[in-house]
């Protein structure tokens, strides 16, 4: 995956597992992908294959099992599963090797034992350590940049100047020490009424989060909150209406932008039209992409349907039972679709053609059938550039050949 300053969040062996009774259930389990700037990246799958998990993990809604998210280069999440499996996995090894070890080899065993042991507790404690106080440092980081702002244009103002200066550098700093990093990072949920409060206004939705942020100035809020309404296609007049008056197409309006009003820089679209009509549908996606190109935004489209995630996004990644199974560029995922799960998906998609619709083919994937993994594993791997698809090594082969790779 790309690592450089045009990728805006990494997600990095992302696994999400949840306790079941006295099992565990892996709703997502290692999956990797980046996403960079001004780009939209669809997450597409069936029900259930984790691609909500996905989202709200990388908001933080979640305390990660294992494996790293990092936005705008620093870590926001860090589960520690991996670093106590390592030690687990030392120790056993160490008791295997100890037994018909001699004296001094012994006592090489042990030391290296407690050098990997001492490395995966450090590792445990830089991660606890980034996930509870990567937004406390950025705050502080914001904070120190208000004040070195303002101690300029302090200096280079004169007596009438200073006090209006002062008092909006009050304001500023105010709003520097409340801001977060997961802020930058906005979520529009899949169902439009179950994510709005009831008893709440349409204005004090909107303007929760500003409030939340250090803003006190009831004017500005106002001028934000009428400015976002009409953004999103909705009327001033609409600010004191409550919820329930509105229709399901205006709700998720009205979502978008309580997202929209905090200015983020990444906005996670969890199946926001899914619980649409299919004009509003429309409606919706257009809505998203004017201000995708109005605002620069970065967006991380999760949903189920094919049709919409072609149109909509540059990137589009397949998951399957809580894995990444194939990840690539729109156009070459529909083009040229390796995985077999992808071709099952993408022959699922119905066209408004009857002709072709008496011939389409519904191809179904059986994984027992489609795979033989009991002596070679898959993994994630990039097959062409920018194409990875999981597969171990004969499917690799396989793949690159159909692709006419070398």
């Amino acid at each position: 995956m790309q690592n450089n300053q045009d990728t805006l969040l990494q997600v990095q062996h992302l696994c999400q597992y949840f306790k079941t009774g006295g099992s565990e259930f892996k709703a997502v389990d290692d999956v990797s992908f980046d996403i960079r700037r001004g780009e939209v990246f669809g997450l597409v799958g069936e029900s259930g294959c984790g691609k909500t998990t996905t989202g709200r993990s990388i908001i933080k809604l979640y305390d990660i099992t294992s494996g790293n998210i990092i936005f705008k280069g620093i870590r926001i999440g860090a589960g520690t599963r991996s670093y106590d499996n390592r030690i687990r996995e030392a120790k056993a090894d160490y008791n295997a090797r100890i037994a018909n070890a001699s004296g001094e080899e012994k006592a090489r065993l042990q030391k290296e034992l407690n050098g990997i042991i001492a490395q995966q507790r450090e590792e445990i404690r830089k991660a606890r350590y980034d996930q509870d106080n990567c937004d406390k440092e950025y705050a502080e980081e914001r904070t120190a940049l208000v004040r070195a702002e303002y101690q300029q244009a302090l200096q280079k103002a004169d007596s009438a100047q200073k006090a209006a200066l002062q008092a909006k550098y009050r304001a500023a700093l105010h709003k520097a020490k409340k801001t977060r990093l997961v802020t930058q990072i906005q979520m529009i949920f899949q169902d439009p009424i179950a994510s709005l409060d009831p008893r709440m206004t349409v204005r004090e939705i909107i303007a929760e989060g500003l409030r939340i942020q250090g803003e006190k100035d009831e004017q500005v809020i106002d001028e934000k909150v009428y400015h976002v309404l009409e953004m999103v296609g909705l009327v001033r007049e609409h600010a004191g209406r409550y919820p329930h008056e509105f229709s399901g197409g205006q709700r998720q309006r009205i979502g978008i932008a309580r997202a929209v009003v905090m200015n983020p820089e990444l906005i996670i679209a969890d199946e926001p039209v899914s619980a649409l009509d299919v004009s509003i549908q429309a409606q919706v996606i257009n809505l998203l992409n004017e201000l995708r190109e109005k605002l620069g935004l970065t967006i991380l489209f999760i949903a189920h349907d094919l049709s919409v995630v072609k149109y909509f996004s540059d990137r589009i990644g397949v998951m399957y039972y809580g894995k990444m199974v194939e990840l690539a560029s729109s156009d070459e995922l529909f083009a040229h679709p390796l995985h077999p799960y992808t071709v099952s998906l993408l022959s699922a998609i119905p066209l408004p053609d009857p002709a072709f619709e008496k011939q389409r083919r519904r191809i179904r994937y059986d994984p027992l059938a489609a795979h033989d993994y009991s002596q070679d594993p898959p993994t994630l791997r990039e097959v062409s550039p920018g194409h990875f698809v999981s597969c171990n090594n004969d499917e690799f082969k396989r793949y690159r050949s159909q692709l006419g790779q070398v």
